[in-house]
């Protein structure tokens, strides 16, 4: 689907604070412009935001029930009483359990401490029954549940009843009712005054520990070695790269970048291709975080924690490369799923009119259906739910558009829906098989009356135009120091009218479905290099020589040892395409 550009023309306003700010910072004015259009119009801010200090980071007992949390770990450590450190299936809980129980594990003995993930098959997302059950009998008198746990209201009751407390850090939204924990760490809160609400799940289990740290007047050094798991959690779980998540994304990466990083996290690094390579958000997002997610969704995401509590190199290697066959039989059924649910969606009646996208097949995987969503998402733009069954229950992932909440959308379906939980562009559901046609009529019609057709048509904002003169080594050097990027600090992305073919350019890839380019503009003489993945259609074009305009981000390509600049086309537009 071909985008509309949104170029973002600069104000007068912003054009005279970017002069300024460049020639204090001693920066490109392109640069300068574009943290002016993010809010950062001075010097300081400017500082701040390229060089994010852990000392900003918020006090973590202004979350709401911090102090009773600490208090009762306090209490179990002393004892000492068996911990059960709970967490969900995905990266973001499997991190989560990982940098607890490390931390923890320096202050009382392993036969003190245990771990549970749920299996996503048969107990499904959250706090199960068999996990109490099983804290219970293996005598577990403090459960702390990480990136889970804040509507689980009927389990924590049944945990209370055989005598187990419940410490709950999650970062979903809550419900007017929250759970008789406890303590209750969610900065989501209605009656939270934290000064930042989008914590990883990981990220509320750090603060806890700082908290704990605190508490005790335990130096940070040892818990900060563990930022590199909360780095991984904040790029993985797609949470706003800003405020405190910056500060820890920052100083995570720097950990993970070092020497003395996770074990299991340097065993998928080097699997994935990227050693002696800088590790970016982008590296976690694409290559490190679908590892370490296929343990939970082919497997059991205990495997997961385990990779990450791997306490020796050559154990750490082993468990990368059965994660990593995991994630090859992951890729392969979700090519599958996803052509299964383009041939459904390839039998509906007028799809172009449809405002939602429901697909269901009992038999599809339940750990990949998030992904499809997600594909056809991005494909039909416009909201997707995928659904299968599960033991006696259907279950569903579903992904959104800008500008629809589709969790909102779920909620007001719960009357229909035995679970449901997630974010405003991503939620999971299950409900019973004689709800399904009522929920797939609600759904679409709340869908139908609330998205417009722009919403249906994807929109790239470009943030500047430039000419490949402009982009040199001092420009690439000035970009990286607004690392790291992700939702809300988005990678900038530029555009360039009227190049073309160098005389170079050639298909690549497997299937020759990519075009690595070689171009000019009209300004310069030698070429830059380019990759447009999946974009071999417009090899006859290029190579014909005619002019075409390209939107793309900038790149640093490391090969053999060698740094070049590369540009990442996301889309081009020939004279035939339509704005």
């Amino acid at each position: 689907m071909t985008s509309k550009w949104n170029f973002q023309n600069p104000t007068k306003e912003e054009l005279d604070r970017k002069d300024i700010l460049a020639k204090e910072l001693g920066i490109n004015p392109i640069i300068a412009l574009l943290l002016v259009k993010r809010g950062i119009v001075t010097k300081k801010e400017a500082e701040e935001y390229f060089t994010p200090k852990l000392s900003d980071l918020h006090d973590p007992f202004l979350m709401p029930d911090m102090d009773k949390a600490v208090e009762r770990l306090n209490k179990a450590l002393r004892g000492p009483e068996k911990i059960l450190i709970y967490g969900d299936y995905d990266v973001d809980g499997t991190t989560a359990v990982a940098l607890v129980y490390k931390y923890l594990l320096q202050l009382v003995g392993s036969s003190y401490l245990g771990y549970y993930i749920p299996n996503r098959d048969d107990e499904g997302y959250g706090i199960s029954y068999k996990g109490i059950d099983y804290a219970e009998e293996n005598d577990f008198k403090l459960i702390i549940s990480l990136d889970c746990g804040i509507k689980a209201i009927k389990k924590i009751d049944y945990a209370k009843k055989k005598g187990i407390d419940f410490i709950i850090c999650d970062h979903h939204m809550p419900d007017a009712e929250l759970p008789d924990a406890v303590a209750v760490l969610d900065a989501k809160r209605l009656d939270s005054k934290y000064p930042y609400d989008h914590l990883s799940g990981c990220g509320v289990g750090f603060k806890f520990m700082q908290a704990l740290a605190m508490s005790n007047g335990f130096p940070s050094a040892e818990l900060e070695k563990l930022l590199d798991l909360v780095a991984v959690s904040i790029a993985s779980d797609i949470v706003p790269i800003t405020g405190e998540n910056r500060i820890l994304a920052y100083h995570g990466l720097k950990q993970l970048n070092t020497a003395n990083s996770n074990y299991g996290l340097k065993g998928i690094i080097d699997i994935c291709g990227l050693t002696k390579k800088e590790i970016t958000i982008s590296d976690i997002v694409l290559k490190i975080g679908p590892r370490i997610n296929a343990s939970g969704r082919m497997m059991n995401g205990k495997e997961a924690v385990e990779l990450l509590l791997s306490n020796n190199i050559s154990q750490a290697k082993k468990r990368s490369e059965s994660i990593n066959q995991h994630n090859d039989d992951r890729r392969e059924l979700d090519k599958k799923t996803t052509n299964e649910a383009n041939a459904i969606i390839d039998n509906f009646e007028n799809i172009e009119n449809r405002k939602a996208i429901i697909v269901y097949n009992p038999e599809w995987h339940k750990g990949v259906i998030g992904i499809v969503a997600s594909r056809l998402t991005e494909k039909y733009y416009r909201p997707a739910v995928v659904l299968t069954k599960s033991s006696e229950l259907i279950t569903g992932s579903a992904r959104s558009v800008t500008g629809f909440d589709i969790y909102k959308a779920i909620e007001n379906c719960r009357d229909l829906l035995e679970n449901f939980g997630g974010h405003t562009y991503a939620a999971g559901l299950s409900l019973r098989e004689d709800n399904l046609d009522v929920f797939i009529e609600r759904f679409s019609k709340l869908a139908a009356e609330e998205i417009i057709s722009e919403q249906m048509t994807p929109q790239i904002d470009i943030d500047a135009t430039l000419d490949f003169k402009d982009v040199n080594v001092k420009f690439m050097s000035d970009l990286k120091k607004m690392n790291p990027f992700g939702p809300d600090n988005p990678k900038p992305i530029f555009a360039t009218s009227g190049v073309k073919d160098y005389g170079t350019s050639k298909l690549v890839g497997r299937e020759l479905e990519h075009i690595k380019l070689e171009m000019i503009d009209g300004k310069s003489t030698s070429p830059m290099h380019g990759i447009a993945f999946g974009m071999s259609e417009y090899k006859d074009y290029i190579k014909e020589m005619k002019h075409f305009d390209i939107c793309y981000t900038l790149e640093e390509n490391t090969h053999n040892g060698n740094t070049s600049l590369q540009l990442t086309v996301k889309e081009i537009k020939t004279d035939g395409d339509s704005q």
